[in-house]
């Protein structure tokens, strides 16, 4: 099964928590805080692997999260950092954020591409010694890793793109031009899934699709065309296969300019890259179709080659034309990675310390995920560390919000199992 588009899931490894830890020595009277910094989480890296032409493996895992970076630890020793966590995919993958469709990387090449980055790890109870404060019995959270619902996306990376209608000769055409080996059959629809094969000309070499199903509509749904367009949009130059003879009874001048027409319904940006026409099937043709169809193509200014793809003739001269003009045009298409508009990142930053509080039987509680790990780490039988906790709900706006709801002296205020009166 070929499978060129999923939505999945990943989540980078938190930071490992902050240590709180005070020395423990013989003949050391006063050893002071000595816990250490938590490590950091793991990194979601994505590879391309060659060995890999379809996303199917996606279809069955849909969640991938890494793991978080260790905590701190006495002697002032830094909790493990977490390995990356790498998920192969084939090369020309793009991932997009689903919720935005923003780009986040498209893995085209060898270089691995982090697209989650893990947390850092929080701070030990070792950084929070002063002269007045010796002996802080808190420390910080490790902070949350990046996660993102994403769709890949994957655009075979070719250099040429075989389009036309079913049965007009492309997969012939490729299996003679190249190595490659698609199905071959006299009915529709007989290639399935997008074909790719190295084709070699002297010492040079480029990449050809046979991309299947174009038919009318195709741009709209129809047929295998919708599917599979997007495979067309990194490729350099298209080449136009066409039955010269009619020989399932359509009119070939029609049969090209419908297949154009849907290129230029999907994207416009690919009905303007270079195309080249090849007649097939001349071998069931009269000459006078030929000639006329030649004409009606070099009219519109683009050139024609006539070929009979099933017995290898012509298809030298057409493919020898291919490669001395792709050294003339831009390499295969990348896509830019978006990065996030300030009004998005403004976003991401309200949404970090968003909270939500409500009233029931006269009790305040409130909802923030981001106080859940604070609380792990503060020990709300020391003084000072109940202070940093209240500095916390001050800055973090929940105070405010409270007064404004009307709380008062000994009112309760429930922060998940914390529970506490409220004191101005």
């Amino acid at each position: 099964m070929f499978v060129d588009i999923v939505k999945i899931y990943i989540k980078a490894g938190n930071g490992g928590n902050g240590a709180v830890s005070f020395h423990r020595e013989k003949y050391v009277a006063a050893g002071g805080p000595d816990g250490g910094n938590g490590g950091k989480g793991s990194d979601i890296v994505f590879v391309a692997d060659d060995n890999l032409s379809t996303l199917i493996d996606f279809r069955y895992k849909k969640k991938y999260i890494a793991p978080d970076g260790e905590k701190g630890g006495s002697n002032r020793c830094t909790g493990k950092s977490a390995e990356p966590t790498v998920i192969r995919v084939p090369r020309g993958t793009l991932i997009r954020d689903t919720d935005t469709g923003r780009i986040l990387a498209d893995i085209s090449d060898d270089e691995p591409v982090v697209v989650a980055k893990g947390g850092n790890g929080g701070k030990g109870n070792m950084n929070f010694a002063t002269s007045t404060r010796q002996i802080p019995k808190f420390a910080k959270p490790g902070f949350p890793g990046e996660e993102f619902n994403v769709t890949l996306e994957l655009k075979l990376l070719a250099d040429v793109g075989l389009v036309g209608f079913p049965n007009v000769g492309k997969s012939t055409f490729i299996s003679v031009v190249s190595a490659a080996k698609p199905k071959i059959a006299n009915y529709h629809f007989t290639t399935i899934t997008p074909v790719l094969g190295v084709v070699s000309v002297g010492d040079k070499s480029f990449v050809m699709a046979d991309i299947p199903g174009l038919i009318e509509g195709a741009s709209d749904g129809a047929g295998l065309g919708h599917e599979f367009l997007r495979h067309v949009e990194r490729c350099r130059m298209i080449v136009h296969v066409v039955d010269v003879s009619g020989s399932e009874g359509r009119d070939p001048k029609e049969d090209f300019e419908k297949i154009n027409y849907e290129l230029k319904n999907f994207s416009k940006e690919i009905a303007g890259r270079p195309q080249i026409v090849v007649m097939n099937k001349t071998d069931l043709a009269t000459e006078e179709q030929v000639e006329e169809f030649r004409r009606f193509v070099e009219d519109m200014g683009l050139p024609c080659f006539s070929c009979c793809a099933a017995a290898a003739q012509g298809t030298a001269d057409a493919v020898n034309y291919i490669a001395a003009e792709l050294d003339k045009l831009p390499p295969v298409k990348r896509y830019e990675i978006e990065p996030l508009t300030r009004q998005e990142l403004d976003e991401q930053e309200l949404k970090k310390k968003s909270f939500k509080i409500t009233k029931e039987d006269g009790i305040f509680i409130v909802d923030a995920p981001f106080l859940a790990p604070i609380l792990q780490t503060v020990n709300m039988d020391d003084y000072e560390s109940l202070q940093y906790f209240q500095r916390v709900l001050r800055f973090s706006g929940i105070i405010d919000k409270l007064e404004e709801m009307g709380v008062q002296e000994n009112d309760t205020v429930s922060i998940y199992d914390f529970e506490f009166d409220y004191m101005r």
